[in-house]
């Protein structure tokens, strides 16, 4: 990950201080209220439940592997550790009956005012434009809420749905890194970004800068 991201304007030090401590303090996501939440050790089980679907660990790669419910409860721990830096919470949504239904994987790079987002979303909850929403939704938070200048995003080369998504909400493709995973294994992986300014022209007219 040491490629991301492409596009690197060194921010102040009083504004990557900003970008810390709003990842620190951040509590909530976008989204109905009261089923998010940041996600602790205890929801190891659910979650690992939610991932264990092939098609939804399939293509993240930044997953452990193997997946199993010790490495997810590892994760969310190390998840827990970045945002105690400033770099990184880790979120988890939650249906009537306590059943992950979504997870939102923050990476942030406070040096460069830059981050990612990866995470997925149950099968039954997608359709009708919901992931598309959900996504400006969380970009928008991600600008305003985390103070960030750029967000950037991956996808695997043959991962259509998602190129489709950061194209149609703005994204401009930059190239290919290799993307690392945890086990140490490798995937080609596009990457698309788009800055503060662009985003906000398109989706809502210009917003200053935090």
């Amino acid at each position: 990950m040491s490629e991301l991201p492409l596009t690197r304007n060194r921010t102040s030090p009083e504004h990557e201080a900003a970008i810390r401590d709003a990842v620190r303090t951040v509590d909530c996501v976008p989204g109905p209220p009261s089923t998010a939440q940041l996600a602790h050790p205890s929801d190891a089980e659910a979650l690992y439940e939610f991932l264990s679907d092939p098609d939804i660990h399939g293509p993240i790669y930044t997953l452990p592997r193997p997946l199993t419910p010790k490495a997810v409860s590892a994760f969310i721990e190390q998840k827990l550790e970045e945002r105690k830096r400033g770099e990184g919470p880790l979120f988890v949504r939650f249906n009537d009956s306590r059943d992950v239904i979504a997870y939102s994987d923050f990476e942030i790079w406070p040096e460069w005012g830059a981050g990612d987002l990866g995470g997925a979303l149950r099968k039954d909850q997608q359709g009708q434009g919901a992931g598309l929403r959900g996504l400006v939704s969380s970009f928008t938070w991600m600008f305003e809420a985390l103070k960030l200048d750029l967000i950037f995003a991956t996808g695997a080369l043959d991962n259509v749905r998602t190129a489709h998504m950061m194209k149609s909400v703005g994204l401009v493709h930059q190239g290919e890194v290799t993307s690392q995973r945890p086990d140490g294994t490798t995937r080609q992986s596009n990457v698309w970004e788009i800055s503060r300014a662009a985003w906000f022209a398109r989706h809502s007219g210009p917003k200053p800068k935090p």
